[in-house]
C-alpha cells in the first residue's frame, strides 16, 4: 500500500524555521521524482520545490528560492523540505507528492499538482506572532 505522511508541521514565529518530512512506503522511492506542495485557505494549491531521482536538478518555485530547501534519503524513505525565514505567507497545509519515472537517473521534476500520482495527507504550517 502507498503511502506518504508529512510531518514537521507546527506553529513558528516569523524568521524562524521547520523542517518538514515526507516518510514513504509501499513503494521504491529511489525511482520516484517528489514534490512539496502547499495550500492556504481559499487559494490554488501551488509548488514549493521538487526533487528528481538522481538528487542533482531541484527546483524551486520562486517564493521558494533562497529559503527552501528539498533533499531525499532514500535510504530512510524520506524527503525533507527545510524552510527558513518563514513569514505569513508561508501559513498553508503542505503536501508532498511522488510519480513513478522508472529511473534512478532522471533529471526530471515538476512543479504541476497533475505531474504527480501519490499524496500524502498534509500538514500544517502556521506562521504567526
Amino acid at each position: 500500500q502507498v503511502q506518504l505522511v508529512e510531518t514537521g508541521g507546527g506553529l513558528v514565529h516569523p524568521g524562524g524555521s521547520l523542517r518538514l518530512s515526507c516518510i514513504t512506503s509501499g513503494f521504491r522511492l529511489n525511482t520516484h521524482a517528489v514534490g512539496w506542495f502547499r495550500q492556504a485557505p481559499g487559494k490554488q494549491r501551488q509548488a514549493v520545490a521538487c526533487i528528481s531521482t538522481n538528487r542533482q536538478s531541484p527546483i524551486y518555485a520562486d517564493s521558494s528560492t533562497g529559503r527552501f530547501h528539498i533533499v531525499r534519503d532514500n535510504t530512510r524513505n524520506t524527503v525533507y523540505l527545510q524552510m527558513n525565514s518563514l513569514n505569513a505567507d508561508d501559513s498553508a497545509v503542505y503536501y508532498c507528492a511522488a510519480v513513478d519515472l522508472g529511473s534512478q537517473m532522471s533529471e526530471y521534476c515538476g512543479l504541476m499538482p497533475d505531474d504527480y500520482r501519490y499524496w500524502g495527507q498534509g500538514t500544517q504550517v502556521t506562521v504567526s506572532s
